[in-house]
């Protein structure tokens, strides 16, 4: 029987070493994760649901269960977390948020005021209205291992992950983390139905709660790796998290040459040229403190 490992009295709001672990996984074993919504469990429980001030407060969102001990993870090496399934709740929601998105007032904190638009979720769809039903793609917002010092906060991200907020990080996909503390400490957390490049409004997901099942593999950290990669059945890829969002693109196509090179037989001038023909690249999302970006290689491309 797979494991539960549940969110109550087990959310937090940064990644950090100095949490005590929750649970100890082994390599191998298979478990499920139970995540909240983003903004607060019990706050979303009909599509007539709506947010105010008194009941979000910044920068408590995005409350991710951990952290998760790895039985054997060392400092250096790197874990390998795959994602095998996850299961949704039935209502999820989408909002605007003053001063929170692609277009933020920070002065005034005005825009469009505070909307939230709630939607059913079930059958493999979110029912955006009466007449409109938009496939779902689920994948976990927030994802990663405790960083090399201090804390950070789950509304941000860097090399440990975070809130790293890539669709291809979903059912399927293998992510692999630098680790930077012993035992690895995992953190999952703001699972989305549903997200669109780009996250352009920072609630702006389908967010929704969750079970995860996952298991971690620990390896050999790559001597070129010192952010999170990420494998699917038909790619490979690489991120980068920064400010100004060229930096991001920078970072994520700079770890896609190492891969490559020091991998797939290319040497990195090569690397770099094969990319500027088929690197398949976007931003993720522009939302958070750093901007996500990731480059992907198709694995056909690479026999």
């Amino acid at each position: 029987m797979t494991r539960t490992i549940t969110k109550s009295g087990h959310l937090k709001y940064a990644l950090s070493a100095s949490d005590a672990p929750v649970e100890e996984i082994a390599p191998g074993e298979v478990v499920r994760v139970e995540c909240e919504i983003n903004c607060n469990d019990g706050l979303i429980t009909s599509t007539d649901s709506k947010l105010s001030p008194e009941v979000v407060k910044f920068p408590f969102v995005n409350p991710a269960t951990g952290p998760l001990q790895v039985t054997g993870a060392r400092r250096g090496q790197a874990l390998a977390v795959a994602i095998h399934e996850m299961d949704l709740d039935s209502v999820g929601y989408t909002a605007l948020w003053p001063g929170i998105g692609m277009f933020p007032d920070w002065v005034r904190h005005k825009e469009f005021g505070i909307q939230t638009r709630a939607m059913e979720v079930s059958n493999g769809f979110v029912h955006w209205d009466a007449t409109r039903k938009l496939p779902i793609k689920p994948m976990i917002g927030v994802l990663g291992v405790a960083p090399v010092h201090g804390a950070v906060l789950t509304v941000d991200n860097g090399t440990h992950g975070g809130n790293l907020d890539v669709q291809e990080i979903g059912p399927g996909a293998i992510v692999t983390f630098p680790v930077e503390q012993d035992g690895a400490l995992l953190y999952v957390g703001d699972c989305h139905a549903l997200q669109g490049d780009g996250e352009c409004v920072g609630m702006g997901a389908t967010e929704i709660g969750a079970r995860v099942m996952l298991s971690v593999a620990v390896k050999d950290r790559p001597a070129r790796m010192s952010w999170p990669r990420i494998e699917t059945a038909t790619h490979i890829a690489t991120l980068g998290c920064a400010r100004p969002l060229e930096d991001a693109m920078r970072i994520a196509f700079e770890q896609m040459v190492y891969w490559l090179s020091d991998e797939y037989g290319f040497t990195d001038p090569e690397a770099y040229l094969f990319l500027g023909q088929i690197a398949e690249a976007r931003c993720t999302q522009v939302v958070n403190p750093k901007y996500t970006y990731i480059c992907k290689v198709a694995k056909e491309r690479l026999r």
